[in-house]
C-alpha cells in the first residue's frame, strides 16, 4: 500500500506527541511537515524527539505537502490551516472543533472539492453512540465539565467577567449555556462540547455547564443523552497534559487512533 502523507499544524503537547507516534511508524502513513509558532524551538524539539525530523513550514503550506492535515493549533489560526486543506480536497482532522462552529462554510466547500473534515473524538467518549442516536430522535444532550482551576485560567469568558480562580477553595460554576456559547468563551477548553454538539443535536440545543473545581485533579466530562431509542450517561476523567493542563493526555492518542483508522484494513465502531 502506498503511504499517505501527514502534516501537523501546531507542535505543542498534542502535535509533538502525534508526530512522535508517526515517527515511530504507523502503517500506511508518513509525517512530511509540521508548523509551529516558534519554528526554531520546533526544530530543536524535533531533534530530540524524532528520529527523522521534517521541515517546519508556514500554515498554508501544510496542505501543499500532505494528503492529511492535522490541526492542533490555537483556535485563532484555525482558518489559516483549514481553508487551504479543504480547498485542496485534503483529509482534514481538526481538534479546534469549537472554531469549526464559526467556519461551517468549509463543510459546503468540502462538498465541491472532495475534502473530508473528520474531527477526532478527542478527550471524550461515546460519540459513536450519540451519532447513532442522532439517526433517530434525540430529545436532549447535556454535558457537565469539571476542571482544576489552572486548566481554565485565561479563558475569554472568565477574563470578560473578571472571574479570578486563584485561591479557589470550593467548586465554582463558571458557565451555564449552550455548547456554541461555551466554545466561544472557552476556546482552549471545551472543544469536546463542540464535537458532542456536531455529533448530536447541534451547538444551540446542546447544553453545557463548566465548573472550576479545586477538588479534582483530572479534566472530567459527564454527558447525559435522552433519545427515543436509548437514554445513556457517560463519564470520563482525563489526566491533564503535563505540558498543557487545558488539554488531556488522551486527546493526542485520539488523533493517533483516528489516523491509524484511515489506513487500517479493519476497524471497530461506527
Amino acid at each position: 500500500m502506498p503511504e499517505s502523507t501527514v502534516a501537523i499544524a501546531g507542535f505543542g503537547a498534542i502535535g509533538a506527541t502525534v508526530a512522535e507516534r508517526l515517527d515511530r511508524g504507523i502503517e500506511g502513513l508518513s509525517l512530511v511537515a509540521v508548523s509551529a509558532r516558534d519554528p526554531e524551538a520546533a526544530r530543536a524539539r524535533m531533534a530530540h524527539r524524532l528520529a527523522r525530523p521534517v521541515p517546519v513550514v508556514p500554515l498554508p503550506e501544510l496542505a501543499e505537502r500532505a494528503r492529511i492535515v492535522v490541526e492542533c493549533a490555537p483556535a485563532a489560526v484555525f482558518r489559516d490551516v483549514a481553508e487551504p486543506a479543504v480547498r485542496r480536497g485534503r483529509i482534514f482532522l481538526p481538534l479546534s472543533v469549537g472554531a469549526l462552529l464559526d467556519h461551517l462554510d468549509l463543510v459546503e466547500l468540502a462538498r465541491t472539492t472532495g475534502a473530508h473534515i473528520l474531527p477526532p473524538t478527542g478527550a471524550l467518549l461515546g460519540l459513536d453512540a450519540v451519532r447513532a442516536a442522532a439517526e433517530g430522535t434525540i430529545r436532549s444532550v447535556t454535558m457537565e465539565t469539571r476542571k482544576p482551576p489552572a486548566g481554565l485560567a485565561g479563558a475569554p469568558h472568565l477574563v470578560a467577567r473578571g472571574i479570578d480562580l486563584s485561591g479557589l477553595a470550593e467548586p465554582l460554576l463558571v458557565f451555564d449555556g449552550t455548547a456554541r456559547e461555551g466554545a466561544r468563551g472557552f476556546p482552549a477548553n471545551v472543544n469536546v462540547a463542540a464535537a458532542l454538539a456536531l455529533a448530536g443535536i447541534g451547538p444551540d440545543r446542546t447544553r453545557l455547564r463548566i465548573w472550576a473545581d479545586p477538588t479534582v485533579t483530572r479534566n472530567t466530562h459527564r454527558i447525559e443523552v435522552e433519545a427515543e431509542e436509548a437514554s445513556f450517561t457517560m463519564t470520563i476523567a482525563n489526566v491533564p497534559s503535563a505540558e498543557n493542563p487545558r488539554t488531556g493526555r488522551l486527546t493526542a492518542l485520539s488523533v493517533v487512533a483516528a489516523l491509524r483508522r484511515l489506513t487500517a484494513p479493519f476497524s471497530v465502531g461506527t
